[in-house]
C-alpha cells in the first residue's frame, strides 16, 4: 500500500518514538567509523569468502540506508555514504533482540552504524556482518521516488539535498566543479600568481557593463553595491607590485535569469604584468585543454551533439567573424574593410536588418543612435555568436564597447581585446589593460554621459589615481566558472551546476508535522 508523504511523516514520527522508547538517542551526537562504503569495495571486492573469513576484518561503518530487505530474524540493507555503498546483514541472534528491534523500525533514508566483520553472501557479494547497530538519524520525509531517481526539475534545484542523494550525475556535476576550482587554483599557483580577495561591497559599481544590487550599511550611512566584478581592485595590487594575481571570485548582477545566467555566478579573475592580451590566447589554449584532460580523460568532449575539440583554439578578429557567418540568404557578405570603414558597420547593419524583416528574423537593436563599433558588436552578436560551438577565439574588438582595454596603435578604432566562446556560450573575455589615467578617465566620462541601467554614475576616481602611480603593461582575463562546468560535465542549464540556483519564492506550504 502507498502512503502519501503526510501519512509517511506520521507513521516514521512513530518509528521514532519508539526506537526512544528502546533507550537510543533520537538524534546523538556522534559515531566513530573506521572505514567507508567506497573503501571497503575498493579494497576488498576481488577477495575470496575463504580469504575473508580467515581474516575477519573488523570494520565500523556509517551512511545511509538505500534499500532495506526484512526476512523473519534477519535482514539485509544497503548503506550509502559518499556516493558508495555496502551490503550489511543483521541477524536477531548475533546483534542482539534490542538491536534487531531497532533494525525492524527502520525506514529508507536512515542514518545508522554498524560495527562486524566482512563476509560474502550465498551471491558473492561483499557484506558486513553486524554484530552491533547504532541509530544516528530518522528520516522522517521520504526520498524520492524509492531511489529511482528525482526527475522534477523544480525540486532538484529548489531541495539539492534530495538531488544529491536520488541523482548520482548531479552529484559526479558538482564533484567535477570543485575539481575544476582545485586545478585552476593549481595551474595559476604553479605560474607564480598569488591568490587574493577583494571586496564584495564596492562603494562604487564597476569593473564591468551591468545593472549592480545595491543594499546600505547602516553604521556608515550610505549604499553599497555588491560586486559586479573585481577586476579594478585587482589592478590596483598589480599597481601595488602584485604582478600576478588572481582571484576566485562571487560576482552579482542584477539581471535577467536563463539557461546561461544567474544573477549571483563564480568566476576566475586573473591578471598578469608586462604581458598583454596575445599571451593570455596562447595560455588560454594551454589551460583549457589541461581541464579537458583532467576532468574527462580526453581533449575532446562530448557536449550535447557536438565534440568539442579542446587540443586547439581557432581565431578570428570580430570582423572576420562577422564576414564569415554572414547569412547567405542576406546577400553577399561584406569584407573586413567595409566593417573597418567609416560608416560601414551602420550600412552593414542596414542591409541585415533589411533581410531580417523579410525573413522574419529582425533583432531588437535598432534603438537610440549606435556608434560603428556598437553596431559592430551588435552585428557579431546577432548571428555570428551562435556558430561558434568549437574552442574559439573572437579577437580585436571596438574601442566603444572595451571601456577598460587598450587600443590597438595600428588602429585606434580596435582594442587589444578577446572573447571565448564554446557551444556558442561567452566562456572568458580578457584583454591587454588600459594603464593610460586620462584616456581612462576620459572613457569612464563618456560612459556616464551615454547613461543608462549599466553605465556608471561616477567617475572611480580612486582607481584613476591609482593608475597615476603606474600600473605596468598588464593583460588580464575573467572566466566563468559556471559555464566551463557546463561544458566539461555536458550539463545545458547554468542551474544544473550551481548547487542552490536563485528561485521564485516557493508557494506557502505548512510543515508536516502542521499539516498532520
Amino acid at each position: 500500500m502507498e502512503f502519501e508523504p503526510i501519512d509517511q511523516f506520521q507513521q516514521r514520527q512513530k518509528k521514532l518514538e519508539e526506537i526512544r522508547a528502546l533507550g537510543f538517542a533520537a538524534y546523538p551526537h556522534e559515531f566513530r567509523s573506521t572505514d567507508g562504503p567506497g573503501a571497503l569495495v575498493a579494497a576488498y571486492q576481488e577477495t575470496p569468502a575463504a580469504e575473508l573469513e580467515a581474516a575477519r576484518r573488523n570494520v565500523r561503518v556509517a551512511g545511509r540506508i538505500v534499500s532495506y530487505r526484512l526476512m523473519g530474524k534477519a535482514g539485509f540493507a544497503h548503506l550509502q555514504s559518499c556516493g558508495q555503498r555496502i551490503q550489511i546483514y543483521v541477524k536477531l541472534d548475533v546483534a542482539g533482540e534490542r538491536a534487531f528491534k531497532l533494525f525492524q523500525l527502520l525506514d529508507l533514508g536512515d542514518h545508522i552504524g554498524v560495527a562486524g566483520h566482512l563476509f560474502r553472501t550465498k551471491t558473492n557479494e561483499l557484506s558486513i556482518w553486524v554484530e552491533e547497530l547504532f541509530f544516528l538519524s530518522k528520516a522522517l520525509l521520504p526520498l524520492p521516488e524509492k531511489w529511482h531517481g528525482l526527475s522534477d526539475v523544480e525540486i532538484r534545484y529548489r531541495q539539492r539535498y534530495l538531488d544529491l542523494v536520488a541523482n548520482e550525475k548531479s552529484r559526479q556535476v558538482f564533484l567535477a566543479r570543485a575539481r575544476i576550482t582545485q586545478e585552476l587554483r593549481r595551474f595559476f599557483d604553479a605560474r607564480g600568481y598569488v591568490e587574493v580577495e577583494t571586496p564584495m561591497m564596492h562603494p562604487l559599481a564597476g569593473g564591468a557593463a551591468a545593472r549592480p544590487f545595491i543594499t546600505h550599511h547602516n553604521t556608515l550611512d550610505m549604499d553599497l553595491y555588491l560586486r559586479i566584478a573585481p577586476e579594478l581592485y585587482l589592478k590596483r595590487l598589480v599597481v601595488g607590485g602584485l604582478d600576478r594575481v588572481y582571484e576566485i571570485n562571487r560576482n552579482f548582477r542584477n539581471e535577467g535569469i536563463s539557461t546561461q545566467h544567474n544573477p549571483e555566478f563564480t568566476m576566475l579573475e586573473f591578471y598578469e604584468a608586462y604581458s598583454n592580451y596575445l599571451d593570455l590566447m596562447d595560455l588560454n589554449e594551454q589551460l583549457f585543454a589541461l581541464l579537458a584532460r583532467t576532468i574527462t580523460g580526453s581533449t575532446t568532449v562530448s557536449y550535447g551533439e557536438h565534440q568539442l575539440d579542446f587540443s586547439k583554439m581557432i581565431r578570428l578578429t570580430m570582423r572576420e567573424a562577422i564576414c564569415k557567418y554572414w547569412p547567405a540568404e542576406a546577400g553577399p557578405a561584406p569584407a573586413p574593410a567595409e566593417l573597418a570603414a567609416p560608416g560601414g558597420p551602420r550600412a552593414i547593419a542596414q542591409r541585415y536588418n533589411e533581410w531580417a524583416g523579410r525573413a522574419g528574423k529582425e533583432r531588437a537593436f535598432r534603438k537610440g543612435t549606435p556608434s560603428d563599433g556598437e553596431w559592430t558588436g551588435l552585428l557579431f552578436e546577432a548571428f555570428a555568436e551562435e556558430h561558434l560551438i568549437q574552442p574559439t577565439i573572437i579577437y580585436d574588438f571596438p574601442t566603444e564597447i572595451s571601456p577598460l582595454s587598450k587600443q590597438k596603435p595600428e588602429d585606434p578604432a580596435l582594442t587589444e581585446r578577446f572573447e571565448i566562446f564554446i557551444a556558442g556560450m561567452e566562456i572568458a573575455n580578457g584583454f591587454s589593460e588600459l594603464n593610460d589615467p586620462a584616456e581612462q578617465e576620459r572613457r569612464f566620462l563618456e560612459q556616464i554621459a551615454q547613461g543608462g541601467e549599466e553605465a556608471p554614475k561616477q567617475v572611480d576616481v580612486d582607481y584613476i589615481r591609482a593608475l597615476c602611480h603606474g600600473l605596468p603593461p598588464t593583460a588580464g582575463e575573467g572566466v566563468g566558472i559556471d559555464r566551463v562546468t557546463m561544458l566539461l560535465t555536458d550539463s545545458h542549464s547554468i542551474r544544473d551546476v550551481i548547487l542552490f540556483p536563485l528561485l521564485r519564492p516557493e508557494s506557502p506550504a505548512s510543515s508536516p508535522d502542521e499539516k498532520a
